[in-house]
């Protein structure tokens, strides 16, 4: 079989941290032992992709502790290659408010020059600034998804920044997204989810993207409180009014976001509200923005007492049981199937309120369920999940030193990290991801990353790639321990496979590798 009616077959198949507070979160497994091809299953599923280190470190702990670990991480260092390019950004090593204050400045200057050939330059230094901190912020989630021993919080925090979404295309939230993953939704991926939605209505980041800094007394801009209540909380039919967006848009009048220099003075603000006032690095209150009005929120009423009044209603919001509900049937969507059975999304929001929205202890009952055992295996990748899970697989612990053909790979496909235009952020579901053309471009990034993957290795575009160029696949531990499991259209094209790299490139297009 020829590779271009190897790659036809294929395509045809494949188309149709939590706080200390609380004791550790353990899983109570139907089974005492589960052999090789089990353990791969359930590395693909909890975490970015199978490969051999990680199956033989999950074998060593056994899978009940393993998962323990993963709903439970401690601090774990990455590998040193992969942990000095990440100390080596900037995002690492200069605070989100210096960072911003200083671009902020530099674009002032720019539009500040009287030479328009001078002001056009400065501003194209501006925007590729911008554009290098994005990039940064893109390259530390791939070494973080493809090394971290954590991998379900690099997961969940995945999850999150997908439920959570800002567009790095707005204004300058280029220069915040990294802040934003990195201290707003990794610490409480696998925390409580009122920690986590605090910790989102605080950044700087989600107040540009949905407008909340342009939001004030007596010109409201509901867009914030309309996708918090919508996409973030309660969800469609959730038992909101539109009545209900209007008083939540007031009680987050004057939460905003603050460009004054560091040491700059605060705002002239009228004694008897001098007090309300806060800045928290780039986070603005300013109480002369804020309707201190009562309100009524979900039936429930809210005095007016400034800041305070946010927290009054991310509290509510929080634990409802519409939100429960919605946040419980995501997750199983993201884990089990597009359509999950509706007996697993109520004992899901059961365990989810009877925590008080603890996200490790509303995974443990996923994770017990029959329907998730059930589940392993047929879970279609979206474009992320396939790329991390192809190199994993492929390349194993070796660390990628340019990390730019993987981000090419995933922006291919339509799913560029951080670049969803919409407050919904990407969709999870099979359908948005399986189309021919998808399958076609996935065959030749299958391809790329089994016959050419030397370029993952080299330090610029430009130095000379090593040989030989691909991964020996066959020869991985977990690829043999997968074999078994190939249908007998894969197998039948391995084994007409002429070269170690269409080997590679059949396996990796499989219609058993499009699916965790």
């Amino acid at each position: 079989m020829s590779l271009g009616a190897c790659a036809l077959a294929l395509l045809a198949a494949c188309a149709g941290a939590p706080g200390d507070h609380r004791p550790l979160v353990s899983v109570s497994l139907p089974f005492a032992s589960v052999d090789e091809a089990a353990r791969l299953r359930w590395l693909d599923r909890v975490g970015w992709g199978a490969n051999a280190s990680s199956e033989a470190q999950l074998a060593r702990r056994g899978l009940p502790l393993w998962m323990r670990d993963q709903l439970n991480p401690r601090p774990a260092a990455l590998p040193p290659a992969a942990q000095a390019q990440v100390d080596a950004m900037a995002i690492s090593r200069t605070p989100l408010d210096q960072l911003v204050t200083e671009l902020d400045a530099q674009r002032k200057a720019a539009d500040a020059l009287p030479d328009e050939d001078q002001k056009k330059a400065a501003r194209q230094a501006y925007q590729q600034q911008l554009n290098a901190l994005a990039r940064e912020a893109q390259q530390r989630f791939l070494l973080r998804a493809l090394y971290s021993p954590n991998q379900l919080q690099e997961h969940m925090t995945w999850f999150w920044m997908n439920h959570f979404n800002v567009n790095l295309r707005k204004d300058n939230i280029r220069a915040m997204v990294g802040d934003y993953e990195e201290n707003a939704i990794r610490p409480h991926a696998l925390g409580r989810f009122r920690d986590l939605l605090g910790a989102t209505l605080h950044h700087p980041a989600m107040l540009r993207y949905l407008d909340n800094a342009q939001n004030a007394a007596n010109r409201i801009n509901e867009n914030y409180a309309r996708e918090l209540m919508e996409l973030h909380t309660l969800g469609v039919g959730g038992g909101y009014s539109q009545a209900d967006v209007q008083e939540l848009a007031r009680v987050l009048t004057g939460v905003g976001v603050s460009y004054q220099p560091l040491d700059a003075p605060p705002p002239n603000v009228r004694p008897a509200l001098r007090a309300d006032y806060l800045r928290r690095g780039l986070f603005e209150f300013n109480p002369n923005r804020h309707d201190y009005g009562p309100k009524t929120l979900l039936g429930q009423p809210i005095q007016g007492r400034g800041l305070a009044e946010a927290d009054e209603a991310l509290d509510r919001l929080a634990r409802a049981p519409a939100t429960a509900r919605f946040i419980s049937r995501k997750l199983a969507v993201y884990f089990v199937s597009d359509d999950p059975p509706q007996a697993l999304v109520e004992r899901m929001a059961a365990a989810f309120t009877r925590s008080d929205g603890d996200i490790a202890v509303t995974l443990k009952a996923m994770f017990e369920s029959p329907e998730f055992a059930a589940s392993l295996g047929r879970k279609f990748r979206d474009p992320v999940h396939y790329v991390i899970a192809g190199v994993r697989l492929a390349y194993d612990d070796r660390v990628v030193t340019n990390l730019n053909p993987m981000l090419g790979w995933i922006n291919r496909m339509g799913e560029q990290l951080y670049g969803h235009e919409t407050p919904d952020g990407y969709p999870l579901n099979e359908a948005a991801w399986a189309s021919a053309g998808q399958m076609n471009t996935r065959f030749e990034i299958a391809r790329a990353i089994g016959a050419n993957g030397a370029v993952l290795f080299r330090t610029d575009d430009k130095a000379p790639l090593e040989k030989p160029a691909f991964p020996p696949l066959a020869d991985s531990r977990a690829v043999r321990a997968m074999q078994a499991g190939l249908g007998a259209d894969t197998r039948e094209a391995l084994a007409q496979a002429r070269t170690p790299q269409e080997w590679n490139t059949f396996l990796l297009a499989s219609p058993e590798l499009m699916r965790r």
